[in-house]
């Protein structure tokens, strides 16, 4: 990574003064505007600090987000654009509300429309109509889960999107979405770069999973690993309530076992935790299944959360599927791991009770809890206040406690994920007493 990665690019100066009044100190002194060198450290250990010191390099930093004292574009003749695209997620009526509300009541923006389903919706033959938003029309939408914008997946062209731009006279597009609506987002950007038109993207990132790349928050991920722990505490009591109960709990977790991670550390009654981060045996005297049979024979039941795309290596060799949006599609390791161990069992006489639960579409489609619908809004508030000042082709970010701003291709670089020989994973491993290995 270099600097260059980290520099946000902007439409042009600013040269509208902005109707905010941040601070109540006449000269803006206690807390207030932006500065283009407010920089919020990528790594802030000071053990980095003192390398620097050394080499007398510049460490490397994001742009901090915040309320600019200029703006590139005039409220007055501003119209901004809403979209939601991929998978549902807690939280993404907390963001079109707060994004809207921002927008009209402190940037005096009063021409807002949302786009109906994702990206389809800038594409004339699926023939949905755009929406007007209002804070009337978006007063309560907080308090339920999804998006009433709807979602889809997959590609579209983005010569047709960025024509429909043009026609809605749209100024600012956000898109809130994962690791492939920002991708799209980009290709937008890069069409409007080509035309050399003045129209600001604006990336929310929005992944349940908290996969994104430099990003240590994610809105939803909260939310989602918070209902997690009450369905652990119940199947927690499934597991007991019988002589070698098995519960068996499958979470979301695509290629980042965020959730099933802080999920078992927020409750602590998990006894293994499988992640696609780590790989694992099912046979053999280390592999899965022997350590599953010794926890049952001294303590008769066991818990197992599993994230949806561990222990992919077990299919190897089948064919590979591939949703609209590009991903591959991850078969079945929760109904994988319920066959396995009832075969197992069965065919050596061992005694057991197997319960399987998948609440993943529950847990998606949930409203946000406090802490994350508060998320939400600084997340939205902090990406209005960069797009109103010309930034376009960015990310609202969160690092060491403060809100960033970063290049959509900084990004999309790479996936978050959990570091197994990191804190995140030995605190899994001493809270479940799994084993370090299940490996032969």
């Amino acid at each position: 990574m270099t600097h260059e990665d980290f520099k946000v690019k902007v439409l042009g100066k600013g040269t509208i003064k902005s109707p905010l009044k941040p601070s109540l100190h006449p000269n803006g002194l206690s807390f207030g505007f932006i500065e283009n060198n407010d920089r919020v450290l990528l790594d802030a250990s000071l053990e980095h600090f003192k390398q620097c010191q050394e080499t007398g390099e510049t460490p490397i930093s994001f742009e901090k987000a915040g309320p600019y004292k200029h703006l590139y574009f005039d409220p007055d003749k501003t119209k901004v654009a809403i979209v939601t695209c991929g998978g549902l997620c807690p939280g993404l009526n907390n963001v079109i509300r707060s994004v809207v509300n921002q927008l009209y009541y402190r940037y005096n923006v009063n021409r807002i429309i949302g786009i109906q389903y994702g990206f389809e919706g800038f594409i004339t033959k699926y023939n949905h109509p755009v929406i007007e938003l209002t804070p009337q029309s978006v007063e309560n939408i907080h308090l339920s889960g999804g998006t009433i914008l709807g979602s889809s997946r997959g590609n579209q062209d983005v010569s047709e999107i960025v024509d429909r731009l043009i026609e809605l006279n749209v100024n600012i597009l956000f898109c809130i979405g994962g690791d492939g609506t920002l991708r799209g987002a980009h290709a937008i950007h890069e069409e409007i770069a080509r035309r050399n038109l003045r129209i600001s993207v604006s990336g929310i990132p929005k992944t349940i999973d908290n996969d994104i790349n430099l990003i240590d928050k994610s809105f939803g991920f909260e939310t989602a690993f918070t209902i997690a722990n009450d369905i652990i505490r119940c199947a927690h009591n499934e597991a007991i309530g019988a002589f070698n109960g098995i519960a068996v709990l499958k979470l979301m977790g695509r290629d980042s076992g965020f959730i099933a991670a802080y999920a078992a550390l927020s409750i602590q009654e998990v006894n293994f935790v499988l992640v696609p981060e780590m790989i694992f045996d099912l046979y053999g005297p280390k592999g899965f299944l022997q350590v599953l049979r010794h926890r049952l024979e001294n303590r008769h039941h066991a818990l197992i959360v599993v994230a949806e795309g561990a222990g992919q290596h077990f299919f190897d060799g089948d064919t590979v599927e591939k949703d609209a949006s590009g991903n591959i599609k991850n078969k079945d390791i929760g109904l994988y791991l319920k066959d396995k161990i009832s075969e197992e069992f069965r065919a050596k006489n061992f005694p057991f009770t197997l319960k399987y639960i998948d609440p993943s579409y529950i847990i998606r489609s949930a409203p946000a809890n406090a802490n994350d619908s508060k998320f939400c809004s600084l997340l939205s508030q902090n990406a209005v206040h960069a797009a109103m000042a010309g930034k376009t082709d960015f990310v609202i970010g969160h690092w060491n406690n403060l809100f960033t701003l970063l290049p959509i291709p900084i990004t999309v670089s790479k996936r978050n994920k959990i570091d197994v020989e990191g804190e995140l994973w030995w605190n899994v491993l001493e809270t479940t007493g799994q084993p370090v290995s299940m490996k032969n």
